[in-house]
């Protein structure tokens, strides 16, 4: 029986703010990204704001792949991203490791 070789991840990483103006063009680059790819990984680590309007990407990037059988999952959350998922208490529903850095002294 052939074992199926595990793809390597397709990194993607934002460092603009992930609001209303930049919306449309990261829809597309979200978009683009998993077409070409079996496996995801979006880092939000640099992204310093994030509205509603970057919310719904993630949600809509997450269930785009769910539709797909593909793996989307954020694998860096910067302080407004893991506030905005608290805000909408959407942290086990995305189900992506959430670390949480040691506050500074």
């Amino acid at each position: 029986m052939p074992t199926r070789k595990k793809k390597s991840p397709t990194p993607l990483a934002f460092t603009e703010d992930m609001t209303i103006y930049h919306a449309a063009a990261q829809k597309q680059r979200l978009i683009d990204a998993l077409e070409g790819c079996e496996r995801l990984e979006i880092d939000l680590s640099c992204v310093n704001e994030i509205d509603t309007a970057g919310f719904q990407l993630l949600v809509l990037i997450k269930r785009e792949a769910r539709r797909l059988g593909k793996d989307a999952q954020i694998v860096a959350h910067s302080e407004a991203v893991r506030d905005i998922l608290d805000f909408y208490n959407m942290a086990v529903d995305f189900g992506d490791p959430l670390l949480i850095p040691a506050e500074k002294t």
